[in-house]
């Protein structure tokens, strides 16, 4: 496989990283929420306009029509550069995706464009309290009424629930249904009467994750995306874009720049032939091979018309595994002089969610075993 650019591609690389050189400002050091979501709107905004936002969409729903390689380049560029992650990146990566894999022209032509420029921030509403990791052992429910649907129950680890307008909503619209089947994949305004949103406190300080209530909220038959009774298809295109396609590209390139800096770090403080410090370096660098390899196979199958899979179970456990071995060596050779607080605190911090977040490290090597290797299915999935 040739793993090097061509003419158009470096053009293309020198075009985006031009134009972030001219454009990037650091995000305010503000730990208030709704001060880094108003700040965030008005970079996304400034990026959408440029034209940088949802890039591979097409033209029409206010995209580029870029090729899978051109977005991992971005993707690339973009994190090499230091600018933060979008506001919207739930939009942008999980809903976008799922919209134009099983929305209808009306629902993209509606939703992408706003989504792009922030007039629209969503959520993901996916993951219960009850449910533990078994996303199909969901609870709430999608009721069949005149117009649309009443949905009753609980979510919680919504990112940026309380500021956003539309939530991606997976629930049971068949109450006699188990398991994935009889699910149904609605888009919840989420200024409706009946929804009620509670910030969740993480050990890093910060509030990004909700609670969310939802007590008979209506939400319109045009709302429903892909077919009734098949939202564990449609909800499969989210999971599988959360875990394998743009955020994976972003995190290699922002591990490399941690890799280099806690490499010099332990230059500096003559603690490279310390064995564990080695060995963590050494395990840090092989993780971050491992998951630039999944990457370039994941740009591989998107580039021939495929879309993400099972495999992208691979790259989640990859990423997870690296981020947490990383932080762990990073503090070995901080050793007690480490601050309590700072960005190699903080990201310690935030490691501890990345076995947890977008689906355990549990689930992934059930997925992997199941799904790709063939083994047989547990005894728990047998009975759905």
């Amino acid at each position: 496989m040739d793993l090097s650019l061509n003419e158009d591609e470096r053009r293309f690389a020198l075009e985006v990283r031009s134009w972030l050189e001219a454009n990037v400002e650091p995000a305010p050091e503000s730990q208030d929420p709704a001060e880094q979501v108003a700040w965030g709107r008005a970079w996304q905004r400034k990026l959408a306009e440029a034209g940088w936002v949802g890039i591979d969409w097409p033209v029409a729903y206010g995209g580029r029509g870029a090729s899978p390689l051109q977005v991992a380049i971005f993707n690339a560029e973009y994190a090499r550069s230091g600018a933060p992650q979008l506001v919207n990146r739930v939009g942008i990566n999980l809903a976008g995706p799922t919209l134009l894999a099983h929305g209808t022209p009306e629902q993209c032509r509606r939703w992408l464009p706003r989504i792009a420029d922030t007039e629209d921030i969503w959520c993901q509403l996916f993951s219960e309290p009850g449910a533990g990791s078994d996303l199909a052992g969901l609870r709430t429910g999608a009721q069949r009424v005149e117009g649309g649907w009443h949905v009753n129950g609980q979510k919680v680890w919504t990112s940026y629930a309380q500021f956003a307008r539309y939530g991606l909503c997976l629930a049971r619209s068949d109450p006699d249904s188990t398991g994935s089947r009889g699910l149904s994949l609605l888009v919840v305004p989420m200024d409706s009467p009946g929804i009620t949103i509670r910030p969740l406190v993480q050990m890093t300080g910060e509030a990004e994750f909700n609670e969310v209530f939802l007590d008979t909220v209506f939400v319109p038959d045009g709302h429903l995306v892909g077919e009734a009774g098949q939202g564990w298809a449609v909800a499969s295109t989210t999971l599988a874009h959360e875990r394998g396609t743009n955020f994976p590209f972003k995190e290699e390139v922002v591990h490399e720049g941690y890799l280099s800096r806690l490499f010099a770090e332990a230059a500096r403080r003559g603690m490279l032939d310390e064995p564990d410090v080695a060995d963590g370096l050494v395990d840090a660098y092989v993780a971050l091979l491992v998951l630039r390899t999944h990457n370039w196979r994941t740009l591989s199958k998107l580039a021939r018309g495929g879309h993400p899979g099972p495999e992208s179970s691979w790259v989640k456990l990859t990423w997870s595994d690296m981020t947490q071995r990383l932080s762990e060596t990073a503090l070995e050779v901080l050793g007690p002089g480490a601050p309590l607080w700072g960005t190699w605190a903080r990201q310690w911090l935030w490691s501890k969610s990345a076995s947890v977040a977008g689906g355990t490290s549990e689930i992934q090597r059930t997925i992997i075993g199941e799904r790709i290797l063939g083994l047989p299915r547990q005894q728990s999935h047998q009975r759905r």
